[in-house]
């Protein structure tokens, strides 16, 4: 089970970050993103983060939240 890395940075989930995002799912199967502090540090900031990142990759992942860490996962099939 292999782990990638992405930051979200203070431009938030733009439509360039989701695509990354998606071919990083090619090579991993969990992706950790640390959430930095010009995204804003607050724990319902994570938590609308995780829900966006989650509404425009599709209904094959999962997302946890842990501190101001989102951590996403690919099922292969859809989880919803």
């Amino acid at each position: 089970m292999s782990t990638g890395l992405m930051q979200l940075g203070k431009n938030g989930v733009t439509d360039g970050f989701i695509e990354t995002l998606k071919n990083r799912f090619k090579k991993y199967e969990n992706m950790k993103i640390p959430i930095l502090k010009g995204a804003g540090h607050e724990r319902e900031r994570a938590k609308e983060y995780a829900e966006k990142i989650l509404d425009k990759l599709g209904k094959n992942y999962t997302a946890r939240v842990i501190g101001f860490t989102i951590v996403v996962k690919k099922w292969r099939k859809p989880v919803r």
